[in-house]
């Protein structure tokens, strides 16, 4: 392979490849769609490797030799270097076509639970929820996540196949309280609250079972009492789109509360008190020099 082959491959290389990267940059600016916009990044990374694969092999001529095993020897040694850029870059090829995740999907990553706001070559970008704010809401934080953990860690996707999760509710009613009365209380209240989620996760189950072999799970919600020392509890589970579960709650407590209200005692919530036990009595006796016995 002459010098002059060898200046004609690398330059044309690099030209296409800056080519690529401008084209990509000025397209990433013009898509809205962020899941538009990766797939576009795909097709021209997909195109520009095709073209260079197809330029080198004609700007060689054949002359492969020499080429081939400095090739061989510089691949062997990236690959050592660069494992991690490797496997999340396999990892990002495995999203995109396995579809463990889309962009707007809530999944758990690494330990990490948060939207997906963006599928990198090497990163997922995700919104984070939770860590210090209590339940599904966001934080505010932006965290990056290697695509690689896709074959390490497990992947939760709360909103994939059925975007609907099982939450549970538990009220602690008093025991001299009217407990079936309270019982049917709480589930008309829960029914009423999550009719729209259950008809909708009735639907959305329909095509799990045609799809997977699972059981019939129950949607409906369910109320269960469970008797300790100090109270009753009534735990009432029920279905509820993923994004929704702590406005749900906050219904369904809401409705419970004024509802307990208007029984006029007749249900009552528990509440944890403390009992002072009498001590023993002390007899004291004094005498005259003034000792005591």
């Amino acid at each position: 392979m002459t010098p002059d082959r060898a200046v004609i491959a690398i330059a044309g290389a690099a030209a296409i490849v800056a080519g690529a990267v401008i084209v990509a940059s000025l397209a990433r600016r013009r898509v809205a769609d962020p899941r538009n916009r990766t797939r576009l990044a795909v097709l021209i990374g997909v195109v520009a490797l095709g073209t260079v694969a197809l330029f080198e092999a004609r700007a060689l001529g054949g002359h492969f030799g020499h080429l081939t095993l400095a090739a061989g020897i510089v691949s062997a040694g990236v690959a050592f270097a660069a494992q991690e850029v490797i496997v999340s870059v396999a990892g990002w090829l495995t999203i995109l076509f396995a579809h463990f995740y889309r962009i707007g999907d809530r999944v758990e990553l690494g330990g990490i639970r948060g939207d997906v706001i963006e599928i990198g070559v090497l990163r997922t970008r995700l919104m984070e929820i939770g860590q210090w704010v209590h339940s599904d809401l966001y934080n505010g934080r932006v965290v990056l996540v290697a695509n690689s953990f896709v074959f390490k860690e497990p992947v939760f996707n709360y909103s994939g196949e059925f975007p609907f999760v099982w939450d549970e509710l538990v009220l602690p009613i008093r025991y001299d309280s009217d407990l079936a009365r309270a019982r049917a209380l709480v589930d008309r209240v829960v029914r009423d609250a999550t009719r729209a989620d259950t008809d909708a996760a009735r639907e959305a189950w329909s095509g799990m079972l045609a799809r997977y072999r699972i059981e019939s799970a129950r949607l409906e919600p369910m109320v269960t009492l469970v008797a300790n020392d100090n109270w009753v509890e009534f735990t009432a589970r029920y279905v509820v789109s993923y994004r929704f579960r702590r406005a749900r709650q906050d219904q369904i407590f809401t409705r419970l509360v004024e509802e307990i209200h208007a029984t006029g005692g007749a249900v009552a919530i528990a509440s944890a008190t403390q009992q002072i036990v009498s001590p023993s009595t002390i007899d004291v006796v004094v005498h005259p020099n003034g000792g005591a016995a």
